[in-house]
């Protein structure tokens, strides 16, 4: 059997981000969505929330490129101080991966961090399903331990699985698109992650999909392309991540450089094509609630 969950990132970032995620759920295949709590929309997106309560919503943890929610002054080892912008974290993913990889950051502050991004959800009464962390920081190791840790002090019982399934996405599908490739062998090396990914999330009691997929792809996602990625599911639980939204002057003023793509993305998560496709491939939509509903733990 295979199962696909359809996540859509950056629940919060804007109003149109926030609308095109709603759409896409009702009238398409998105069947939940990870919300920003420093996100500038996060009260929009909260009533947003509501109003699709099937929709499975979970915390997509920043802790990279954005604004701390914990007090000025708690987070020194998280925060780029000599930068213009000392109580912002480090903008650039390449200079908080070394210090992830160095072991630069204060275990406890990051715990207290993605502790406090649960909460802020939880505390408006929406129940998080689930955990991912904005530009898949919890790839790193360092980071994984403290989101392994917030999970369990806020009961989350799920979290992303970033390995992309690299033996199901051979080279060839980037064929005539040189600008994937390079994110291509940065996922190859990243797999080597894979196991111990694995073996923790397991240890800490939490359930996750067997992998992702959409990374690779991010920016330029087209039905061709991901007909040709669905077509290479493997059997299993697998996560699609998508960022549908509408290109509009908020959005632009975001500091984001998807901007056409989430509207492209937005016309394929609700277009007949693509459910025809699931369709006809056999591929189930299941949402992270329905995952952890059927966690074995969870059964009679």
């Amino acid at each position: 059997m295979r199962r696909l969950i359809v996540n859509a990132d950056d629940f919060g970032l804007t109003g149109g981000v926030n609308r095109a995620i709603v759409e896409t759920h009702i009238g398409g295949v998105v069947s939940s969505a990870t919300l920003m709590a420093n996100g500038a929309r996060f009260e929009d997106a909260v009533t947003a929330a509501r109003s699709a309560p099937n929709l499975s919503v979970g915390c997509h943890v920043v802790l990279v490129d954005g604004t701390p929610v914990s007090p000025p002054g708690a987070l020194d080892t998280l925060v780029a101080i000599r930068s213009a912008e000392p109580d912002k974290f480090y903008s650039s993913l390449s200079a908080f991966a070394a210090r992830a990889m160095l072991g630069g950051f204060d275990r406890d502050q990051l715990v207290a961090e993605i502790t406090a991004q649960i909460r802020k959800i939880q505390a408006t009464g929406l129940p998080v399903t689930h955990l991912d962390t904005h530009k898949h920081a919890h790839i790193f190791p360092e980071i994984l331990t403290a989101l392994l840790r917030a999970a369990r002090i806020c009961g989350v019982r799920a979290i992303r699985n970033p390995i992309v399934p690299v033996e199901a996405l051979p080279a060839r599908l980037f064929k005539g698109k040189p600008h994937l490739w390079k994110r291509y062998g940065q996922v190859r090396v990243l797999h080597t992650f894979s196991g111990q990914f694995r073996q923790r999330t397991k240890s800490a009691g939490l359930v996750t999909p067997d992998g992702v997929l959409g990374v690779i792809e991010t920016g330029s996602v087209g039905i061709s392309l991901l007909r040709q990625t669905l077509a290479n599911l493997p059997e299993g639980t697998w996560e699609l991540v998508c960022h549908p939204g509408y290109n509009d002057a908020d959005l632009r003023a975001a500091h984001t450089r998807l901007l056409d793509a989430r509207e492209e993305e937005r016309r394929l998560l609700t277009s007949a094509e693509l459910r025809q496709f699931l369709d006809e491939q056999k591929i189930r939509v299941i949402s992270y609630r329905e995952l952890v509903e059927t966690f074995p733990e969870n059964r009679p």
